[in-house]
């Protein structure tokens, strides 16, 4: 489809590289040791401490983290880049960890830094170097004891054959990628928007659904909850606790294989609620561990709560599907109650997930939950029909929306697949721009 939209040159050539095959008959070809030289100039360590990523290419590294950095305190043998070098990661390079630096700085000595000897060619090289064609090449150069230890080294990389546009068609092969990749990178960044919109959209319908129910006339009542404001009137609010049993697990000893060489019972760690519906495990212990080290036989159908962990983790919740035993970071509920539904318990505690991380009144947010402040929690109990309903209703519209959604995200891998086809294009004079 590229290919018929643009016009080719006028006549190619055999490149004789085979990652590159037929270029552009003017066009020439060069070993990379003719091309770049290696920088190893290092005892810099005052510079700023760059990394180089596969999404991105070369970028502060204090963009990607904002701890103080300590994994080494001596950066006297790290190497210098220069605006306009391009570096890339030995290990990575085969992954298209490489890019051209905007900055001066300072990288991890398993880098590797080139300085073009033409530096009107360093962005033309960033584009050309993260193509799957090259990656290939990378690939083939690299060596390691298997695929995720291979390294490129310079010695290898310097073997191989770059094409070399006329410095006028390197200016505009740039300029054209420059402008294009930014239309498509725009329209990737519109979609991605829509799908968060979507998923506020369905998150907003979903929790007025769990607090007002389906009927916009029903009369409403104050619930006395301030982050959900008027309920049904014929509606209650309880306590977790009121509506069954709440409690949390524990860590077998990790020195005793008796507790881990048997698969009798699934074990679950804080990460396992991000699957929403929990349907099997990863991890097991024995009989042994459930019985010595107190552990609870939690029964299907009971909901689990992250009360610790990491970035989104704490306080989200999911349902399980088969029995399980906790570790001490997830707490769980087994309803007890036919008044209450788990699926829309659980589906009650996902709609208010923030207000679950922000128990007390002041609304900050606590480092971790116990299980009083899952007993605690409140949440409003429709009638069974209404829950039914509710939870039918939330069904058909998850399902609705996640087919919108997933249209949205093939439509994102399209403009991907087509960034990448139409800088692979232009960078080896399969088209002329």
């Amino acid at each position: 489809m590229i290919d018929a939209s643009f016009p080719k040159y006028d006549h190619y050539k055999d490149s004789g590289v085979e990652w590159l095959g037929d270029v552009p008959e003017h066009w020439e070809v060069r070993r990379n040791l003719g091309v770049f030289d290696e920088r190893k100039e290092c005892n810099q360590p005052e510079e700023e401490l760059l990394s180089v990523t596969v999404s991105r290419g070369i970028i502060r590294q204090s963009e990607i983290t904002a701890k103080k950095d300590s994994s080494n305190d001596d950066k006297s043998k790290y190497k210098v880049v220069r605006v306009g070098d391009l570096a890339y990661n030995k290990m990575r390079a085969w992954q298209g960890a490489l890019g051209i630096s905007e900055f001066n700085g300072i990288v991890s000595p398993a880098y590797v830094v080139l300085t073009p000897r033409n530096q009107g060619l360093s962005k033309y090289f960033h584009y050309l170097y993260r193509t799957p064609q090259f990656i290939t090449e990378a690939n083939r150069l690299s060596y390691g004891l298997c695929d995720d230890m291979n390294s490129l080294r310079y010695e290898h990389f310097k073997t191989s054959y770059s094409p070399l546009p006329p410095d006028n068609e390197i200016d505009r092969i740039v300029a054209f990628l420059d402008q294009k990749t930014a239309e498509i990178d725009a329209l990737i960044a519109t979609k991605q928007r829509q799908i968060e919109l979507l998923d506020e959209q369905k998150a907003i319908l979903i929790n007025r659904a769990v607090t007002r129910g389906l009927n916009p006339n029903a009369k409403l009542k104050p619930s006395g909850i301030e982050w959900i404001g008027d309920i049904p009137e014929h509606w209650e609010v309880k306590r977790i606790g009121h509506l069954g049993t709440v409690g949390n697990g524990s860590t077998p000893s990790r020195s005793n294989p008796r507790y881990w060489d048997r698969s009798d019972y699934p074990w679950l760690n804080s990460g396992s609620v991000n699957q929403g519906v929990i349907t099997e495990a990863d991890q097991f212990v024995s009989n042994l561990a459930l019985k010595e080290c107190h552990l609870p036989l939690v029964k299907e159908c009971s909901i689990v709560v992250a009360i610790t962990g990491q970035g989104k983790t704490r306080g989200t919740a999911a349902l399980l599907t088969i029995p399980v035993t906790i570790n001490q970071h997830l707490a769980y509920i087994e309803i007890q109650t036919p008044a209450a539904l788990p699926k829309f318990i659980h589906l009650a505690l996902t709609s208010q997930y923030l207000q679950l991380r922000t128990i007390s009144e002041s609304g900050s947010t606590k480092g971790a939950l116990t299980c009083q402040d899952v007993k605690e929690f409140k949440i409003v109990i429709p009638p069974i029909e209404e829950q039914k309903a509710i939870i039918s209703a939330s069904d058909k519209l998850q399902k609705d929306y996640a087919l919108l959604a997933s249209q949205f995200e093939s439509q994102i891998q399209s403009l991907k697949s087509l960034r990448s086809t139409l800088i692979a294009h232009a960078v080896t004079g399969r088209i002329k721009v």
